[in-house]
């Protein structure tokens, strides 16, 4: 089972966080994403919001790292794990903006980049960043057809409905031209998206249940089919969450059973969450859980 972490301190959600966090800096964190990479962790995550209005915060929190420049500096840390956007979300920027930013870090880290994406759901961030949010499926599904015409290409050329261009250069570009596109969300529509656009579907916020009953669905289309016979593509990755936070050095039975659950639902990923009193109690969670990940 490989295993992936959203780290502490990055997004701090009413609720989803270990009381140390609140008060801590970069530079406690920086040691457990090393320990993440040395253990053997797929990937980690970092989650894009610009701003969050005050009325919004209470309920999803009002702390979200950027990305890019958190990515950056641990991609001189770290040899091999990979960094997920999860997720950028789509409708606030052109896929050229995208294709070179995130095509620059790609090169950085010589390949480690997955990127997570999403259409975006929160109205009044759309609207203070004067994006498009009535259009934004459309427009998403657009800018997934671009990047992978774009990313990685240092001449990239793409005509759709939203975007439009050819003629231009992208220096420095991707390393990976096939980059693992995730999508993102928590309705049926994300998971189409991520099938018939896309290279993984990465939800939130959905019972074990509700997955099983969306993957069962999309494994009787033709999308699917399509999608896991198309060699040239990278795997279709079903990267799920735990469904709540684990403790596998005080109970790794109950963590194995975890791991077994989202394992039989079809997941080839876990994004795993960790119950933890302080930095050195996050390695401690980290490495236990590598031990019973391996006996899965």
């Amino acid at each position: 089972m490989r295993l992936g972490i959203t780290p502490p301190l990055f997004t701090m959600t009413p609720r989803g966080h270990a009381p140390w966090e609140v008060d801590a800096v970069f530079d406690d964190v920086v040691p457990l994403v090393e320990a993440a990479d040395r253990l053997g962790y797929e990937y980690l995550t970092c989650s894009e919001h610009v701003i969050i209005p005050d009325d919004v915060a209470a309920v999803r929190g009002g702390r979200y790292w950027d990305p890019l420049a958190t990515f950056g500096y641990l991609a001189a840390r770290t040899t091999r794990i990979r960094f997920a956007t999860y997720v950028v979300v789509l409708g606030y920027h052109h896929p050229l903006a995208i294709a070179k930013r995130y095509g620059t870090l790609d090169r950085i880290t010589n390949g480690r980049l997955i990127l997570g994406v999403g259409v975006g759901s929160l109205q009044q961030e759309f609207e203070l960043l004067g994006a498009d949010f009535d259009h934004r499926g459309a427009r998403g599904d657009d800018a997934l057809r671009a990047l992978r015409s774009s990313f990685g290409r240092l001449r990239p050329e793409y005509h759709g409905e939203f975007y439009d261009y050819e003629g231009v250069l992208v220096d420095p570009c991707g390393v990976q031209q096939t980059v693992p596109l995730w999508i993102g969300g928590r309705t049926a529509r994300s998971l189409r998206r991520a099938v018939e656009l896309a290279d993984g579907w990465a939800p939130f916020g959905l019972s074990l249940d509700e997955q099983r009953a969306m993957l069962d669905r999309a494994r009787g289309t033709d999308a699917w089919a399509q999608r896991h016979g198309a060699s040239h593509l990278p795997p279709f990755e079903v990267v799920l969450p735990v469904g709540h936070v684990l403790d596998p050095v005080g109970q790794p039975d109950a963590a194995r059973r975890e791991l077994e659950a989202l394992g039989g639902i079809g997941a080839t990923m876990v994004n795993a969450n960790f119950r933890h009193r302080s930095p050195s109690h996050y390695v401690e969670q980290l490495e236990a859980m590598v031990t019973i990940a391996a006996a899965v």
